[in-house]
């Protein structure tokens, strides 16, 4: 490999990882949404994968369900945490060209 392309090569990474730390910021404004029990159990979580919030419809509030009810956020937890990660993989992706780079989770 030339020196020319070499440099080229490195300039490229450069503005990759640019790009991906710009994105990385941005990915901790963007949330996503999840919910479980048909509406009843709703998640937000954001590209960091931080649960943002978990609304509780009171109506399924009932201590004789505390199980049911421990299940359905936990169901709604998971899907916005897969969620969430979609969306940072496919915007990984955009910037990498599909490209697996080492210590990236996508």
């Amino acid at each position: 490999m030339s020196f020319g392309n070499m440099n080229k090569m490195i300039k490229q990474v450069q503005k990759m990882q640019a790009q991906m730390a710009k994105l990385q910021e941005e990915l901790g404004e963007r949330t996503v949404e999840a919910s479980a029990g048909g509406g009843v159990v709703q998640v937000t979580v954001n590209g960091r994968q931080e649960v943002l919030a978990i609304k509780i419809d009171p109506a399924v509030v009932d201590p004789g369900e505390v199980e049911m009810l421990q299940d359905l956020v936990l169901a709604a937890v998971n899907e916005a945490l897969r969620k969430s990660q979609e969306m940072v993989a496919t915007e990984m992706t955009k910037i990498t060209g599909g490209i697996k780079l080492p210590g990236m989770p996508f």
